[in-house]
């Protein structure tokens, strides 16, 4: 029987799992690891497969199946990580954007980082001015279809590529334009270093957007960038708080805190609510690593942080890498020939086969613009999982665009398509990313006259035919002037009593031990070193004839007298 156990155990450690990750180019990387495997071998294979040294700013983020995001941690078990059922999915990415993205020492490196930062783009994570838009979107054109030829470019070229959630007519010249005129002879690592060098000037720049609501029940979302910590409302940046002035953050059930000291010695803490206490732990542990990746001048100051405080139970996390610094230092010591770039080529999607170059398919009309659901279920899901580097509008992806809804008008045609209420949810669309110049300050007006917020998507990534959708809190808003309490009132009066109680709970064990010292040190025989000299201390022989003894002596008559009492009766 023993040897029975010992065998089916061991058949359990030497048991393989296999595990796909999908690369920032749609490639998947396919491997095998050992049950007791840790985060750092899957990643270190993954580097070694795509030659990578400059490795410190990427990570493996997975889908759990309740839909929400982790980053892969290399100092435990991959296995233990995974709540699903092999085999394992996940996605490379970069998890820690570079300060300044040209200055990175291996050309590889950058690669790679365009691509997480055109997904962005894509993706609506990258917010910008339709200007800015046309500029990035040219580059990526270059870089991949080379100088513009009119022979192999006919009219319109440019309207058959994604580059954004939404197009129109007019930035799609604008891209042609500046593709012909003013890119040619650009090489891809060229146009490349020029992609980031104005996509680092961007105030998105490095988002990766938590949904949340604040202490009024509007709508936001919050991100970590390598400046500092953001906060979003619509297409606007609400707060921008540095590194340096980041005191502490820590989170309770679905409440989220950041304190914050500025200058003058003001101190404020912001709070938010998460979807889930799940996802407030994640928006947690993302807060604590990029602090201590952009702040810190060396990793051994990393220290363990706890999010609760005295009275609660919290979880204790601890950032395990390199920081910002350090990486800088070592990628300069970097000395070996470039390594060779399989740059993503133009051919069929593999997921989508209905993708084509067919002509493009007008999406919004260009006047009176209305808000527009803007469904994955078509065009934008097969797009994601789409093999293209960029990917090649599809004739249902244009289709996707007909559902009107309720939002402010807009006269310009580069206006934003604005997503309305009663069909907005992250699971199925995207905020369109260009922003005209002239148009952002009304867009806000209009969404806050008509109480409806904008929101950043996140890009899905789960497991093939299962879209990672935020979940969305039911959190309401706290009403000043209404009577009684709203839901968010009564959720701080009860973490109050709670407190309380906790408190008196400690104060009393606390008391329990002490009482139970006293009766040690004076009615017991032990003599021991430690309870010697407390009993020859003549404070103690005090505190033991004028108070302990009465007390025990007036203790004992009042028993007396109610086992007297009862023996009577």
């Amino acid at each position: 029987m023993l040897s029975r156990w010992m065998s089916g155990s061991s058949r359990n450690l030497d048991r393989e799992y296999n595990c796909t990750v999908r690369l920032l180019d749609d490639s998947e990387y396919t491997c095998t690891i050992q049950r007791d495997a840790k985060g750092q071998y899957l990643f270190d294979l993954l580097c070694h497969h795509l030659n990578l040294l400059e490795k410190d700013y990427f990570g493996i983020r997975f889908v759990d199946p309740d839909k929400q995001r982790h980053w892969l941690e290399f100092t435990k078990s991959v296995v233990k990580q995974m709540r699903a059922q092999p085999p394992f999915t996940m996605c490379f990415r970069v998890k820690f954007y570079p300060t300044d993205p040209a200055a990175l020492k291996e050309e590889i490196t950058r690669y790679l980082v365009f691509l997480q930062i055109k997904r962005d783009l894509y993706h609506g994570r990258l917010l910008c001015k339709t200007s800015d838009a046309a500029l990035l979107a040219a580059y990526i054109l270059q870089a991949e279809i080379g100088d513009y030829d009119p022979g192999k470019h006919p009219e319109g070229y440019s309207s058959k590529f994604q580059f954004f959630p939404k197009h129109s007519e007019k930035l799609e010249r604008k891209i042609a334009e500046i593709h012909k005129s003013e890119l040619s002879g650009q090489t891809p690592a060229t146009s490349e270093l020029n992609f980031l060098r104005k996509a680092q000037t961007l105030e998105t720049y490095g988002v990766d957007p938590h949904p949340c609501k604040d202490v009024s029940g509007n709508a936001a979302f919050l991100a970590f960038t390598p400046f500092g910590f953001v906060v979003l409302q619509g297409n606007k940046r609400v707060h921008f708080i540095k590194w340096n002035e980041v005191t502490k953050m820590k989170f309770e059930g679905k409440t989220f805190y950041l304190y914050v000291s500025q200058k003058e010695e003001k101190k404020i803490v912001l709070t938010y609510f998460a979807p889930t206490p799940e996802a407030c732990k994640h928006l947690w542990k993302c807060g604590i690593e990029n602090q201590a990746f952009y702040k810190l001048e060396k990793s051994s100051q990393v220290r363990t942080v706890s999010s609760s405080n005295l009275f609660f139970k919290g979880s204790r996390f601890r950032y395990s890498g390199r920081v910002a610094k350090e990486v800088m230092e070592s990628s300069a010591k970097i000395k070996r020939e470039p390594p060779e770039i399989h740059r993503a080529g133009l051919v069929p999607s593999r997921s989508c086969p209905s993708i084509t170059h067919g002509p493009r398919l007008s999406s919004v009309p260009r006047t009176r613009r209305r808000a527009v659901h803007i469904s994955i279920m078509e065009g934008l899901e097969s797009l994601r999982d789409s093999a293209h580097s960029t990917p090649v509008r599809s004739a249902s992806h244009g289709d996707a665009f007909a559902g009107p809804g309720r939002s402010g008008r807009a006269e310009s045609s580069e206006r934003v398509a604005v997503i309305a209420d009663e069909s907005y949810s992250p699971a199925d669309s995207v905020l369109p990313t260009p922003v005209a110049e002239h148009s952002l300050e009304l867009m806000l007006l209009s969404r806050q006259a008509n109480g409806a917020p904008c929101s950043i998507e996140e890009e899905k990534e789960s497991e093939p035919g299962t879209p990672a959708a935020e979940v969305e809190g039911e959190l309401r808003a706290l009403c000043p002037g209404a009577g009684g309490l709203g839901p968010a009132q009564a959720q701080q009066v009860n973490k109050f009593v709670l407190s309380v109680l906790r408190l008196l709970l400690v104060t009393v064990g606390l008391l329990f031990v002490l009482l139970l010292l006293l009766i040690v040190l004076t009615e017991s025989d032990l003599d021991t070193a430690f309870f010697r000299d407390i009993r020859q201390t003549p404070e103690f022989e005090q505190f033991h004839y004028q108070y302990f003894c009465p007390l025990r002596r007036w203790f004992a008559c009042k028993l007396r007298a109610v086992v007297n009492l009862l023996i009577d009766t």
